[in-house]
């Protein structure tokens, strides 16, 4: 027995040495290293414990330094898995080695199949690949300096079970990869919605802009509590609300309507004579059902509603939604829709901006093949009535995803260690409105990005801002989203290894979110074939304007990227030129397509000086394109 226990005391120290190992959570089972490329394995332990790595029949060690941070180099790797490995006595399991994409910026790289699922069934049911794995940051802002470690997330798989929160976009980008090479691939998803470029610059990279860093160091200093101008948080204070009328009632199915108002659906309350107020709405609509209706599972599709909702069928709860962005779709199981009379509720509540049914979205019950459309009379009244906010006091924003390198600490300094192929970047909505200055930010990023990785020509590839809102009747004089384009446009010249795949025919002019992910997801693979794999005799993008020439009154526009010649979709004419002889008043134009140039005129404008492509916040009739079909990109030649 002594002898037992000596050898027990003689176990147990080496057992709490290697027990004390810890590792990041990217250097995880399921992860994928990328190929060809040095391999930078981390992690933290005692000073002095020995760190051994063991992976494809290799072993590599070190000692750990006093400050407890341990990294081992791994040579680069073919491409392959899946693999172990072994970090002292824990045991990595499901690794490949690929081709890894770091997935940013702000809602439309965030928005997840599941949001899209509707669009995409058939895809979304059959996405199975076990050589495609994502891990998806949690939201993380923190002004206090980079981050070593991401606060949460794990690998995964993609399967049908995995994949509802996992970026559209990325995921689509990935198996069009992964189809064209057979490699396994890696996506870390780092995307806020709302979040500003600034936000995602480090400190370094924020140098040239005084303004940010005097908000950052601002920042710092209120959560400190040095000055805090605004509650902890940054948050409105709490308000009393007064109770909402209809909660627990107004769902059931038997109640006294008759003094209920009648409100045309879809639309905004704000629009139908209610003025702009914010607070709860209740909704009813009694339907006519046919008999073969009757018992069957059903779906509900109520569009999109700002802000949030609640749906009831005959009385029974059948979903809600708690933000205005993604599609209503609810499921209604057996046993609540009847032969007959049956009665859809909606209680919607609006905290800002303009409450109600978005148009031109899916409004309607859909039983099999068949479908009644909801649009039109509904029954309504007003649960509660919101209190004003009060007016935001100085500093009361300053921990939203706008303020500067915040994003950039949380979410991107924990991964500079971990070697990628390069990065997917689709941002820019939070910064309409400022595009001179997002030119320079822009390059700052790229810049800063590849400086803390070390790889100076590491792949970017960016979408640029889709359309959105209400078409324009005439040429529109002023755009900030047309600005915005425009700098990213004209950004690819400045930096080498940047591609832009341009959506100006994928957006919705009533969603900021548009759904088509899949097409965007397949032109960015178009420009990653090109410029990160070296495939140069592909066409990857649409036109992109050159240069243009004065030939008696009309312009001749030339173009790059013309691929195997200039088309119009759908056939001629050519839409959505407006051209100008002062800048100021800008007319539509003619246009005709002369070899890879385009000619634009217009017989009122004499001695024309500026042209401008498919500009406007949606400008929804542009139809240039190459013969490979890729849109051409919105210009000015100003």
């Amino acid at each position: 027995m002594k002898k037992s226990l000596l050898l027990i005391i003689l176990i147990l120290p080496g057992l709490s040495l290697q027990a004390a190992v810890r590792l990041p959570k990217l250097i995880s089972d399921g992860m994928v290293l990328q190929r060809d490329a040095q391999l930078h394995i981390w992690g933290w332990a005692d000073p002095n414990e020995t760190v051994r790595v063991t992976f494809n029949k290799k072993t590599y060690q070190t000692v750990t330094p006093a400050g407890g941070q341990w990294e081992i180099s791994l040579p680069a790797q073919k491409a392959g898995g899946p693999y172990v490995m072994q970090v002292n006595n824990i045991t990595l399991k499901d690794i490949y080695v690929g081709d890894v994409w770091v997935c940013s910026g702000q809602s439309n790289m965030e928005t997840p199949l599941s949001r899209v699922a509707d669009l995409y069934a058939d895809e979304v049911a059959a996405a199975n690949n076990p050589q495609i794995h994502f891990i998806i940051e949690p939201h993380g802002y923190i002004p206090e300096g980079p981050q070593q470690e991401i606060t949460g997330g794990e690998w995964k798989a993609v399967t049908p079970e995995n994949i509802p929160p996992l970026s559209a976009l990325a995921y689509f980008f990935a198996q069009e990869m992964y189809d064209r090479y057979k490699v396994p691939v890696g996506l870390i998803q780092a995307a806020v919605g709302g979040s500003a470029i600034e936000s995602w610059i480090s400190e370094e990279g924020l140098q040239r802009y005084p303004k940010y860093l005097h908000d950052l160091n601002r920042q710092i200093a209120q959560n400190r509590g040095e000055g805090r101008t605004a509650p902890q948080g940054g948050q409105f204070p709490r308000m009393n609300m007064p109770p909402d009328e209809g909660a627990g009632k107004w769902y059931r199915k038997d109640i006294d309507v008759s003094e209920w108002k009648q409100m045309d659906l879809p639309g905004y309350w704000a629009d139908k004579g209610l003025g702009a107020i914010n607070g709860v709405f209740w909704f009813r609509k009694t339907v006519t059902l046919p008999a073969e209706w009757a018992d069957k599972e059903a779906t509900l599709r109520l569009g999109n509603i700002t802000n949030s909702d609640s749906a009831w069928i005959n009385g029974v709860f059948v979903g809600n939604t708690t933000y205005q962005y993604p599609p209503r779709i609810y499921k209604t199981p057996a046993g609540i829709l009847k032969a007959g009379e049956n009665v859809i509720t909606v209680r919607v509540e609006s905290s800002y901006g303009r409450g109600g049914f978005v148009e031109d979205k899916p409004f309607k019950l859909i039983v099999g093949n068949e479908s009644i459309d909801l649009a039109g009379k509904w029954k309504y009244r007003t649960g509660r009535r919101n209190p004003s906010f009060p007016p935001m006091q100085a500093g009361m924003s300053m921990q939203m995803p706008t303020q500067p390198t915040g994003m950039y600490n949380a979410m991107i300094a924990p991964l500079i260690k971990y070697a990628v192929k390069g990065a997917l970047w689709y941002q820019g909505e939070s910064n309409t409105g400022r595009a001179k200055e997002y030119a320079s930010l822009f390059t700052s990023l790229v810049k800063d990005w590849r400086n803390k990785w070390n790889s100076p020509d590491m792949p970017f590839l960016y979408v640029q801002l889709p359309n959105f809102m209400t078409p324009d009747s005439y040429p529109p004089q002023q755009s900030d989203w047309a600005d915005l384009r425009e700098v990213q446009r004209k950004a690819l010249p400045l930096l080498p290894n940047i591609g832009m795949a341009v959506a100006i025919d994928l957006g919705e002019w009533n969603d900021i979110h548009p759904l088509n992910k899949k097409d965007v997801g397949y032109r960015l693979a178009l420009l990653a074939r090109r410029i990160a794999f070296g495939e140069k005799h592909i066409v990857a993008s649409g036109p992109l304007y050159k240069e243009a020439a004065l030939r008696g009154d009309s312009l001749i526009i030339s173009f790059t990227e013309t691929g195997s010649g200039l088309a119009a979709a759908g056939g001629e004419p050519l839409n959505g030129f407006a051209i100008s002889a002062d800048g100021k008043y800008f007319v539509w134009a003619n246009a005709k397509i002369e070899g890879n140039t385009v000619v634009v005129w217009s017989d009122f404008v004499k001695n024309p000086t500026i042209v401008r492509y498919a500009w406007g916040d949606n400008p929804v009739n542009a139809n240039l394109r190459n013969k490979e079909g890729l849109p051409a990109s919105p210009f000015s030649t100003e």
